[in-house]
């Protein structure tokens, strides 16, 4: 917290320089007693500022930094995994686009059409993922991307 007061601090200090306007005397008082506070008292007044005035000084920076530390959700997920969630009524073009996609045997690819809930493929691009599930709904099989 007490990086973010000082931060707090420097980006309104940078937005008065950045405008150029003179400070009133009140607030220039203000900005000269922060300056010479500890990093203690200025999370002290922080807090006090934020409990008087019912405002966060955090949430910008909190708002900010919510999609890199959002994971997964902030994140376009990059990869997918292929999965036949059924095979439809013609099974052999199913097996025949998967071995055209994949470099499986008959065996194998009419194995993976026999059992669906598998992967055809993992970890594959999303443009990759989607030509696959597209010429997989041709097929007639139903996929789905994880």
């Amino acid at each position: 917290m007490a990086e973010e007061t000082k931060d707090a601090v420097e980006t309104a200090e940078a937005v008065v320089e950045e405008t150029k306007a003179p400070l009133s005397k009140g607030a220039q008082k203000v900005i000269d007693m922060v300056e010479k506070m500890t990093v203690l008292e200025m999370a002290e007044l922080v807090k006090a500022m934020e409990d008087k005035f019912g405002v966060s000084a955090a949430a910008p920076v909190a708002m900010a930094a919510a999609p890199a530390a959002g994971g997964e959700a902030a994140e376009e997920k990059t990869e997918f995994d292929v999965i036949l969630v059924e095979t439809g009524e013609k099974k052999f073009q199913v097996v025949k686009v998967i071995r055209q996609m994949t470099d499986l045997g008959l065996k194998e690819a009419k194995e993976l059409v026999d059992n669906p809930g598998q992967a055809i493929r993992k970890e594959v691009s999303k443009n990759e993922a989607a030509e696959m599930k597209t010429k997989l709904e041709e097929a007639g099989a139903k996929v789905e991307l994880k």
